[in-house]
């Protein structure tokens, strides 16, 4: 198990940016970044695979970023050109096993989350 610590949220207005940051305690195979609005299920926002590989959600792509520090053993999320419906608690997920061939994993697979981060976005 990889505890995780996330951080870096806020309140900003559309438009705006903001810089996620996770930290990890374990080693990290997979890293991804999901998120929730209230009443709503958790989603995938963008997933960084155990090749360097990348990919996000339709909804984000072009204005967020998912990059890794290996050194500082931390995840990041660059998120630009924020917009209302990015308003969310935003999670950091890990797991520290190795599936096959799989770059990627979906919200039930991770083993590891950390406790959230607010997003606001305003009009």
């Amino acid at each position: 198990q990889v505890r995780l610590v996330e951080s870096g949220g806020g309140s900003v207005q559309a438009g705006g940016s903001l810089r996620l940051s996770c930290a990890a305690s374990g080693y990290t195979f997979y890293m991804g970044w999901f998120r929730q609005a209230p009443g709503n299920e958790r989603e995938g926002v963008a997933h960084i695979g155990f090749d360097g590989s990348t990919t996000y959600a339709d909804s984000v792509k072009g204005r967020f970023t998912i990059s890794k520090d290996t050194a500082k053993n931390t995840l990041y999320l660059q998120m630009n050109s924020l917009k209302p419906e990015d308003t969310a608690i935003y999670y950091c997920a890990a797991d520290d096993r190795r599936f096959g061939r799989m770059k990627f994993l979906s919200v039930g697979e991770y083993n590891s989350w950390g406790q959230g981060t607010q997003v606001t976005v305003s009009s």
